[in-house]
Formats: structure tokens, sequence, C-alpha cells
């Protein structure tokens, strides 16, 4: 399971618990090194209580003032991100991203991107499934968050961005629920941004980060289970 808030700049952990039935079996690090993922072992069940309090201290940039890199000058710790993954499919995207949005750069074009998909999607519960992908998404017109971060991301990494999916805590999030959104990379850095218009980056809290869903998921179970209860409350 990946739930825990990352100790990342731009928020600090000023307290933080996680009792689990049965004890975490082992932690590693998360994708690309941020946050951490707790497995465990359950025989028969398990149940999970983590608590935070975090400090945010991120102030958000105006997407529109930032140039994009040039590609033969970005990190390669970033490269991963131009390319098709699980649910982004890129280059079956490319030609419509193009088309839409390849008259601009930079800022403006994820500004463009993220208007355009908060316009022409309607944000429906149980619209989507676990292989819904970008494309899908694309074409139907409606989904919940993980669904517009993945669009967004398709369309970013198409014009030649870098974009990743970041999982999240947010207090405007309604339901209340683990948040899917985005970072881009401009300007030589990541920049959240989020479609669904719900989690604003002055108050939202990383978990985790990854090529998309596959890699940021909550939750991942190798056998069979059922979930029971979950309840996420955030608050400012």
């Amino acid at each position: 399971m990946q739930i825990g808030v990352a100790a990342v700049a731009g928020q600090r952990l000023l307290e933080t618990s996680c009792i689990t039935t049965p004890a975490i079996a082992r932690t590693v690090a998360g994708h690309d090194g941020l946050g951490e993922r707790q497995w465990l072992e359950p025989r028969t069940g398990f149940e999970v209580s983590y608590n935070v309090i975090v400090e945010i201290d991120r102030q958000p940039l105006p997407l529109a003032n930032l140039a994009a890199d040039s590609l033969t000058a970005l990190p390669g710790e970033v490269l991963e991100y131009l390319f098709p993954s699980r649910y982004c499919p890129v280059d079956t995207m490319h030609a419509a991203a193009v088309d839409m949005f390849g008259h601009l750069t930079g800022g403006a074009a994820v500004e463009a991107v993220r208007d355009w998909i908060a316009t022409h999607l309607a944000y429906v519960p149980g619209a989507s499934h676990g292989g819904t992908t970008a494309l899908d998404t694309f074409h139907a017109r409606e989904g919940v968050c993980r669904d517009y971060a993945h669009l967004l991301i398709a369309l970013v990494r198409s014009l030649g961005i870098p974009a990743r999916m970041v999982s999240a805590y947010s207090p405007d999030v309604t339901p209340q629920d683990f948040h899917a959104l985005a970072q881009v990379w401009l300007a030589g850095a990541w920049h959240l941004v989020d479609a669904t218009g719900m989690a604003d980056p002055a108050t939202t809290a990383i978990i985790g980060v990854g090529r998309d869903a596959a890699d940021i998921a909550f939750l991942t179970i190798f056998g069979g289970a059922t979930l029971n209860e979950q309840v996420v409350e955030v608050k400012l």
C-alpha cells in the first residue's frame, strides 16, 4: 500500500502515525524514490489507520509564464515521462494532441489542455473502471480524477512535455477520497496541475508519483480481497 504523505520539498510532516493489523512486513521507496510503499502479509484480513499533520509551503507559479525545456536538456530521470505507459497511450493520441494544441508551447499548452478537459469532460463517479485508458476517456468525455489526470498526461506528453501522475490528499476533493492529479515538467521543475479543479497546489499533500495509476495505487493486492470500508478525511 502507499497512503503516507511523502517527505518532499514543499511539504513538511509535523506528526504522523500508521497503525496496521497485521504489522507492516517491509517498507520500500516509492516510484522515483518519492514516498514509501508498505508491504503487508495478511492471512485473513487487515486494518489500517493513518493520521498525519502536514505543513504545506508550496507557492504555485502561473503556468502560462513557464517555458518548456528542450528535449536535449531534460534530465535523464525525467525522460520516461515522455513515453507511452499503461493508461496513457501517447502514440495513439499524438495526432489529436498536435491538431488541438500544437500551436501552443510550454505552460500555455498545458493550461489549454487543462482547460479543455475541464470544459469537455463530465465528472461522473462510476463512469470508468480499472482498465480505462486516456484514449477511452477522450472518447467517453466522462470519468473521475484518475481519468482526468490520465488524459491530461497523455495529451501533454504528446506535445513533448514530460508529465507524471500524482496521488495526493486535498481538502476540497468532493467526495473525500484519495485524489489523482498530474505534474508537468516546465522551466526545470515539476508543477502540479489538476484538470478537475478540486485540488489547489497550495493545500495538496503529495503521496506518490508515477507514470500513471499503475504506479501510484493506494492499495495493490496479490490474491483475492474485498474492501469492507474506506474513509478519507482531509481538513485544513
